[in-house]
């Protein structure tokens, strides 16, 4: 492959280096850019691939409408109910309290993965220096250069060739399909179990099928997933409580590792580091992708800017300097959003009388206090600008 060189190199195609391109060309269609992609460029292996739940928030839905990218099937929440299993507080938000369609969504991976692909190929279109190229699962990009470089390929937690500070919460996640007897419509139910976050949520299969998040110990993670499926509804019904009604069938479990990897510094030169392979985070309150959509929206404003002032000269000083400024702009949402993710995979799995207590007064301070859950509310559904 001969030397090539852009003005923006996106490594990675997975949503979040999709969504930084699209937004890119979005607002400057004569930019130079490649996205270096590991999938095929067809379609058809994506349709049968990751169907996972997916949280994202409101605010990411917004931003993702701005290209035309938001998926089809999906599952609106319309009212999270918080509390911990065997001790006293709860917490319930609506909706309605914020003046917004919903606190959220939940859409399967390959969805979100298929309808941004879908979205760039129209914007593709009409941006006649963008390039989108296939590269083998293993080779590098060395003939490859750009005068931007936007590493976009995160991977999940243990499966991330970067530690830099962060923590393994001895966790993992089982996540799967469960069938209920009587659901709500549009109801998402957080529940602290001594092990971590046990979250029944929404599908888009319709009201009596949900998607399960279950986080435990390894060890016990990966027992429930040898249990037969009538011994893992017990086990489940026992951990979850009554509220939901009857679990009645259970389907796709399967098993992630738990942990936080997070850099401090996001940019460096000409290169600059957004989604999971900027931040890894535990999946507790759902906030992992949409802050990668943040990241990647935020930083094609910035390079769009950049590069559409034809009067400014943009050399490697002014390059440097306009990612420095999207870092520092960066600062308040990451740090917030990480701090929170992680207080509460902690917090929440502590059996120590003073923490119990304490959880139980925050969560019955959240329903009591409006203003406190409106700004929780709107920290989750928008970050911290």
């Amino acid at each position: 492959m001969k030397s090539e060189t852009y003005d923006i190199v996106i490594q990675g195609g997975g949503p979040v280096g999709l969504a930084c391109a699209a937004w890119c060309l979005q607002k400057f269609p004569d930019v130079s850019l490649t996205l270096l992609d590991r999938n095929p460029l067809n379609d058809a292996d994506l349709v049968a691939g990751d169907s996972r739940g997916t949280a994202l928030s409101h605010g990411s839905k917004l931003l993702l409408d701005t290209i035309h990218a938001w998926p089809i099937d999906c599952a609106d929440i319309h009212s999270v109910h918080v509390s911990q299993a065997g001790r006293f507080g709860r917490a319930l938000m609506k909706r309605e309290e914020l003046n917004q369609d919903a606190l959220g969504h939940i859409v399967r991976y390959r969805d979100i993965h298929l309808t941004l692909r879908q979205a760039l190929r129209a914007i593709q279109a009409h941006s006649p220096n963008f390039v989108w190229q296939q590269v083998e699962a293993n080779k590098d990009f060395g003939d490859i250069h750009g005068r931007v470089v936007v590493h976009a390929e995160g991977g999940l937690f243990k499966t991330q060739d970067w530690v830099e500070s962060g923590r393994d919460y001895q966790q993992s996640a089982l996540v799967g399909l469960v069938e209920v007897e009587k659901a709500i419509p549009h109801q998402a139910w957080e529940r602290f179990t001594p092990e971590g976050p046990l979250a029944i949520l929404p599908s888009h299969f319709g009201p009596h099928t949900l998607n399960l998040v279950w986080c435990g110990s390894p060890d016990a993670s990966q027992a429930r997933l040898a249990l037969d499926d009538a011994d893992f509804l017990r086990s489940l019904q026992t951990a979850f409580g009554s509220r939901v009604g009857q679990f009645l069938k259970i389907r796709d479990r399967r098993l992630y590792e738990l942990g936080l990897n997070y850099r401090k510094e996001i940019t460096s030169s000409n290169e600059a580091w957004i989604g999971n392979a900027a931040q890894a985070l535990h999946p507790v309150a759902g906030q992992g992708l949409n802050l990668g959509f943040r990241d990647a929206y935020l930083l094609a404003e910035k390079l769009s800017m950049l590069f559409s002032l034809m009067d400014v000269q943009q050399t490697p000083a002014a390059i440097e300097e306009a990612l420095h400024e999207y870092a520092q702009s960066r600062k308040v949402d990451r740090m917030a959003t990480i701090g929170l993710t992680d207080f509460m995979a902690r917090v929440f799995t502590s059996d120590l009388a003073p923490i119990v207590l304490a959880r139980g007064l925050a969560l019955s301070a959240l329903q009591w206090l409006p203003p406190v859950k409106t700004a929780l509310a709107r920290q989750m559904m928008f970050g911290r600008r």
